[in-house]
């Protein structure tokens, strides 16, 4: 299973030509890359900017999308609009979200529905605040996020990379204080057991496992090798095509 690098532009950049140029010093950077599966999510209107020819080397993702695959739903987008657009992941659940726009589980939960059934690839973060953390809820909350929005999930697998969970601590999100290598180790290893339970033990070991929050070139491989992750979903630093190159190639 090669390493799972997403890049999570967010609102970023503000212009189609900065979305060109990001995209065209991506490529340069990346070019040589083959042990590792790369995917940048951009805006949504920047989908089409990227040159669909290049998928093999780079793939798209969405940043998120809504739970029906077409329909009166103004400022939505469906996973059918981002398949046409040439994407095969989408992020689903990010702290941003459930923060700002008020995401719930039960939401993300029909999200996750529709990603599977239109064969995208949901990559769904979990994660808990500095004060649920202090207070020794963290497995609480990662086991009542993954078990409520994969509840009833009827699991088409295809491919060991259909489900992604990307473990992205909220208190570490921007802040450049990224999470102890050994404690995101312990939460994985707590994720694989949650989803041994929901999914059975099979489709569990097959799931992708990955670390999000201030991650950049000097803690990356950390997260691969010392945490045993199986990717990183990068935000920041993926704005830097240089950087995000030098975190690439430092987990290979």
């Amino acid at each position: 299973m090669k390493p799972l690098i997403i890049a999570n532009w967010k609102m970023n950049p503000t212009t189609t030509k900065e979305a060109k140029k990001f995209f065209g010093d991506f490529k340069k950077e990346l070019k040589n890359i083959k042990n590792a599966e790369v995917v940048i999510c951009p805006p949504f209107v920047y989908l089409a900017t990227s040159d669909k020819r290049q998928a093999t080397r780079i793939k798209l993702g969405g940043q998120d999308c809504f739970w029906e695959a077409k329909g009166a739903y103004t400022g939505e987008i469906s996973p059918q609009i981002l398949k046409d657009l040439g994407c095969q992941y989408v992020i689903l659940g990010h702290s941003e979200r459930r923060k700002y726009l008020g995401e719930t589980n039960e939401m993300i939960n029909k999200k996750i529905k529709t990603a599977l059934k239109n064969r995208l690839r949901p990559i769904l973060c979990v994660g808990e605040t500095l004060e649920e953390r202090k207070k020794g809820k963290t497995n609480q909350v990662i086991q009542r996020q993954l078990t409520k929005s994969l509840q009833n999930i009827q699991y088409p697998v295809s491919s060991i990379e259909d489900l992604t969970i990307a473990y992205e601590p909220i208190w570490a999100i921007r802040t450049g204080n990224p999470c102890l290598p050994q404690d995101a180790k312990e939460v994985g290893l707590f994720i694989r057991k949650i989803l041994s339970k929901i999914l059975g033990k099979k489709i569990s070991e097959s799931c992708r496992i990955i670390y999000g929050g201030s991650v950049n070139s000097k803690n990356a491989a950390d997260y691969i090798k010392k945490a045993e992750m199986n990717g990183l979903l990068v935000g920041g630093a993926s704005l830097s095509a240089k950087e995000f190159g030098r975190i690439v190639r430092s987990i290979l």
